[in-house]
């Protein structure tokens, strides 16, 4: 199971900053995929960020490269996603899910099924 922890509370202004929290209830396998997801009425769901917890690779969506960074702390068995510069188009139901990687492409690492947390709404205001 995953949990998703959010720093602060779920509104912000632009340019403020927030951290997600993707908090494994085990230690997390190292063919693992650890995936971030975000969801918007107009969008739906789309894959923002995909780490793969072997080899570190990780894939951003060009919509949040650059202003948001992965970082895994192995004792804790928690992926962090540092997001800055946050925009108004940011504003979504983020979650977070991890399952066996089991493809790799250019959109970093893939699984057919995981453990999904329960979402986060963050809201970012102009």
């Amino acid at each position: 199971q995953v949990q998703l922890v959010r720093s602060g509370g779920g509104s912000v202004e632009a340019g403020g900053s927030l951290t997600l929290s993707c908090i494994a209830s085990k230690n997390i396998a190292t063919n693992s995929c650890m995936r971030f997801f975000r969801e918007r009425p107009d969008t739906g769901r789309r894959g923002i960020v995909s780490y793969s917890i072997d080899s570190g690779d990780t894939f951003y969506a060009d919509s949040v490269k650059g202003r948001f960074t992965i970082s895994h702390d192995k004792p804790r068995n928690t992926v962090y996603l540092q997001m800055t510069n946050l925009k108004p188009e940011d504003s979504a139901t983020y979650e977070c899910a991890m399952g066996p990687a089991s493809s790799f492409g250019p959109s970093g690492c893939h699984f057919d099924y995981g453990d999904w947390s329960r979402g986060t709404q963050i809201t970012v205001s102009p």
